[in-house]
């Protein structure tokens, strides 16, 4: 589908619809959709069937619509646009603030990437626009903005406004006629619940605004203040910054399925001093929906003087939950294993067997926490020229810590206690160090990540490297 102004017009919507939520809730209302769109509620939802079909957003009836990946990049360049176009306007062109948005809503869909990014450039790389409206960069990232309300930041504290979210002229001109627009610092001396007001000091003067006013301004403590107030207060909350990556953990798997209309490829090759080797090549697809994701796994590896195609995998998973804030995601994830390598050269199981795995993943902060259980099981599996029944349970545990939304730090860890058959268990530990990062190429995204796997087992250790590669794109357009 070509992003025509209406497309454009409704990604940018469930964009800002959706940041406007509060946290945690994933799908915007219909009704909120067209509201904010001056259309009729079925208008709306025959769009966004169009969109789901297209892979931009996901629509459950009856609940809402959420951006896939791919509409989240296409909305966050198209409010790009806008914003730049709004400041390049006021700064350059010598327009009023309360002037500029009717005159952005047009050029947006008007002017290309490369002019605005030269617009950007020309304007010293600003990170929010005339109102403090954040300013996505060039890949759609926006850097993450910890404010509060007129209605919740501390009394008799040195604030700075840093946002107003209201387009409307009459109130900008109101706001810039109380000299109340981004950069002014002003303390909140009183709020009345009664008259529904609140009294603002800036410098020696005193203002009395209405609460729905004030709901409308977002303010930031001074850096030195809200450092001091860190070292004092450490348990007090902080607002996290959103990963521009997922679901591309090395060894741990994370609970994440793929959102309808993407699909990702993933390359992956473990390298075990001694010359052995494994490589394996799996593909993800959601089914209609991101409850539903169905994926294969082939491999090849080298064992000694053995090299050649291992067992395949044919993987379900269910997105049994997605993440709240008290709750992890958790997606069970159930896999058929065809016998497809040669087991008795070393490269497969030699029969038929399943596997069971089950993910969670939560975020803390800038880091993300997985943890697994589950186990394999092969029933006749070859075994020195014999057959045995086989069942090897294991558990995992991974911290992800983001450095920048899109360079993690990775730390993994694998149990699994290995069935043997007749010569019991062998109890195998497995601890990997890492780093991943990633970019976006238009509405596609690449993983590039290395870590450095050491198991222990028997009193031996392996030490090994471990390659990774990802790449997802849309499967419809």
């Amino acid at each position: 589908m070509l992003a025509s102004s209406t497309v454009e017009n409704y990604l940018k919507a469930i964009y800002l619809g959706v940041a406007a939520l509060p946290p945690r809730t994933r799908l915007l209302p219909m009704g909120q959709l067209a509201a904010a769109l001056g259309v009729a509620p079925g208008t709306a939802t025959t769009m966004v069937k169009t969109l789901a079909e297209s892979g931009l957003v996901e629509y459950e009836p009856y609940a809402g619509v959420a951006l896939t990946k791919a509409g989240q990049k296409l909305a966050a360049l198209v409010v790009r646009r806008h914003r730049v176009v709004e400041l390049f306007l006021v700064r350059v062109m010598g327009y009023g603030w309360d002037e500029v948005h009717e005159e952005a809503e047009l050029l947006e869909h008007a002017v290309s990437d490369r002019l605005i990014d030269r617009m950007d450039e020309m304007l010293g790389r600003p990170e929010a626009d005339p109102h403090g409206d954040p300013i996505p960069d060039a890949h759609g990232m926006v850097k993450p903005q910890v404010a509060q309300t007129l209605l919740t930041c501390p009394l008799n504290t040195p604030v700075t406004i840093a946002r107003v979210i209201d387009q409307d002229k009459t109130f900008l001109r109101f706001i810039e006629q109380h000299q109340l627009k981004p950069g002014e610092s002003i303390e909140v001396e009183d709020r009345d619940t009664a008259s529904d007001s609140v009294r603002v000091r800036r410098q020696e003067q005193r203002i009395t605004i209405g609460t729905r006013a004030a709901s409308k301004l977002l303010v930031q403590m001074t850096a030195a203040l809200l450092l001091l107030l860190c070292v004092s207060g450490p348990a007090r909350a902080q607002q996290p910054m959103p990963f521009g990556i997922l679901d591309n953990s090395f060894l741990v798997e994370e609970a994440f399925n793929q959102e309808a209309g993407i699909f990702q490829n993933i390359v992956g090759v473990h390298l075990v001093g001694g010359g052995d080797w494994e490589a394996a090549f799996t593909q993800e697809w959601p089914l209609m929906s991101r409850a539903h994701q169905l994926s294969f796994t082939f491999s090849s590896l080298a064992v000694g003087d053995a090299a050649g195609l291992g067992d395949v995998m044919v993987n379900y998973r269910w997105q049994a939950s997605d993440e709240s804030d008290s709750a992890p995601a958790f997606s069970p994830r159930l896999s058929v294993i065809v016998p497809t390598g040669n087991a008795s050269r070393g490269l497969g199981n030699g029969g038929a067997g399943w596997q069971v795995n089950l993910p969670f993943s939560k975020q803390a902060g800038d880091a993300y926490l997985h943890w697994n259980a589950g186990f394999t099981h092969i029933p006749a599996a070859e075994v020195d020229g014999t057959e045995q029944n086989l069942f090897t349970p294991h558990v995992a545990l991974s911290g992800i810590w983001q450095v920048r939304p899109m360079v993690n730090l990775m730390l993994e860890s694998v149990v699994e206690w290995a069935d043997t058959g007749s010569s019991g268990r062998d109890a195998v530990f497995t601890f990997s160090p890492g780093v991943r990062t990633g970019w976006n190429v238009s509405d596609a995204q690449a993983v590039l990540g290395v870590g450095v796997p050491a198991s222990f087992a028997g009193g031996s250790t392996d030490l090994g490297v471990f390659a990774y590669f990802s790449y997802e794109l849309p499967f419809s357009r």
